[in-house]
């Protein structure tokens, strides 16, 4: 569309200014730096544009991992409780002793007691 546009230099300078600045402002860290033309220099920005997709793509796996890996952690924790305030409510056990068996800190099992009892 650039090139059979009557204007085409100046459309693709600011078309490529835009560009790039949209990149910056993105922190995309993709070397556009020698970019000066869509038209003459497609090929270095697809190759560039890719290389962004394929970071972002694998920034957002990891980003997925690590809220998967915080939501696994957040569901032991809230099994264990829920262990802990079944042995409250059916045994005698210390809070010291519950809190051994299900790997909670005995501070943890103290507050899940008082709750029991409120």
């Amino acid at each position: 569309m650039i090139q059979a546009d009557p204007h085409k230099e100046r459309i693709d300078k600011v078309i490529t200014r835009w560009i790039k600045r949209h990149l910056y402002r993105l922190d995309a860290e993709i070397n556009i730096d020698q970019l000066t033309s869509l038209v003459e220099d497609k090929e270095m920005l697809a190759e560039n544009l890719e290389n962004l997709v394929q970071k972002e793509r694998q920034t957002g796996r990891l980003e997925g991992r690590q809220e998967g890996r915080q939501e696994a952690e957040q569901r032991a924790l809230e099994s264990k409780r829920n262990a802990a305030r079944k042995l409250i409510a059916l045994t005698e056990m210390s809070d010291q002793l519950i809190a051994d068996i299900e790997e909670l800190p005995v501070e943890e099992v103290e507050k899940l007691r008082a709750e029991t009892q409120h």
